[in-house]
């Protein structure tokens, strides 16, 4: 109850001081948030990334270099996969949280909203190479060529009978198509976690959903379309596309898909199949000629350089022309350069701090 000796006036003028007295407060928690990050960074002298498993190789490699010049320490990559990547890395501001997450795909509108209301407010982006989506299977088993829209029936939820949807019915590939082999359909696919899944529903499972179908699903046909069956011939394989590798490797009759770098790094073991009838090439990311291309990237907290030793510094080293160029050390690994034009953006963002706009 109030005291009846207050008058309205006073209440309001008391409710008023209330809300300018938060506001304040609210203020000095977040001065005292940057100070005790800024006092307390040498807790954590030593760069942390996380992110995206495609862009993993690369970032060790630059790692590694960086380390090795002597200045400062070897920075810390942990690969989760795109969106765990996201989560850590818009969880906050300090040295409890990632300072660069990398990423197979452009950073989301959630994403964006997630890091601004935790804080995370300065972010600068790198668009770090192209790269191609690989479907690969084993050296063992015989060449292969699909079409998106042949991808999409193997894997989708539903897809278009006669007229109407239903439960995928394919069980070989040949049920799809009489030209293609008789045996099991078995696809080992990214976690929804995954950046590379991202691109693969948007390349793949959207472009290639047939015309019927998108008829057929009406407004929701791009969630619809990028939807997987989960009857057992889909099958999630996790982050580590080391172990897809192995496990086609070990399986000719499996299929599998990750990142172009992984493909050049186990032609011992693993072949492409073409696309449309292309094949997976450097010329073919770059200029997007492979129907699978996409860029990389990796994003970075301006509110951590000057602060955790060195980011500065491995932003610097990272879009170098010795490490990103066309002739770079990355371009070793399978990372596919990107024009020129595009590259002198991508250097001013890390050079200049240069900020995307979260709205």
């Amino acid at each position: 109850m109030f005291n009846k000796s207050i008058t309205s006036k006073d209440y309001i003028l008391a409710m008023f001081n209330k809300e300018i007295n938060m506001k304040i407060i609210k203020n000095i928690v977040a001065v005292i948030a940057i100070l005790s990050f800024a006092s307390y960074a040498q807790a954590r002298d030593q760069i942390k990334i996380v992110g995206s498993s495609t862009v993993y190789p690369y970032a060790t490699v630059v790692a590694e270099k960086f380390g090795k010049q002597g200045s400062f320490k070897t920075p810390v990559i942990e690969s989760t996969g795109t969106g765990g990547g996201m989560k850590l890395f818009c969880a906050g501001i300090g040295v409890n949280h990632p300072d660069i997450t990398n990423a197979s795909r452009a950073i989301k509108s959630k994403e964006k909203a997630l890091c601004e209301k935790n804080g995370v407010k300065d972010i600068i982006e790198v668009v770090v190479g192209n790269d191609g989506i690989t479907f690969s299977h084993s050296v063992k088993s015989p060449d292969a060529n699909f079409t998106k829209e042949q991808l999409w029936r193997a894997l989708a939820a539903k897809v278009d009978v006669n007229g109407k949807l239903v439960e995928n019915p394919y069980k070989k590939w040949s049920d799809i198509d009489a030209s293609l082999p008789s045996k099991k359909i078995e696809i080992l696919i990214a976690p929804p976690t995954s950046g590379t899944r991202d691109a693969w529903n948007s390349l793949v499972m959207n472009k290639g959903c047939s015309k019927e179908a998108k008829s057929l699903f009406g407004d929701k046909s791009k969630k619809e379309c990028a939807k997987m069956r989960e009857d057992g011939y889909a099958v999630e394989a996790g982050e580590n596309d080391t172990l897809i590798v192995q496990k086609l490797a070990a399986n000719p009759d499996a299929y599998g898909f990750f990142g172009y770098s992984y493909y050049l790094a186990n032609k011992d073991k693993i072949k492409a199949a073409a696309i449309n009838g292309v094949k997976p090439s450097l010329e073919g990311i770059q200029d997007y000629s492979y129907p699978i291309a996409r860029p990389l990237f990796f994003y970075a907290k301006k509110a951590h350089v000057g602060v955790v030793p060195g980011l500065k510094e491995f932003l610097d080293a990272f879009t170098s022309k010795k490490a990103m160029g066309s002739r770079g050390y990355l371009t070793d690994i399978g990372l596919v350069p990107l024009a020129s034009d595009k590259y002198k953006v991508t250097r001013t963002a890390a050079k200049d701090l240069v900020t995307i706009n979260l709205k």
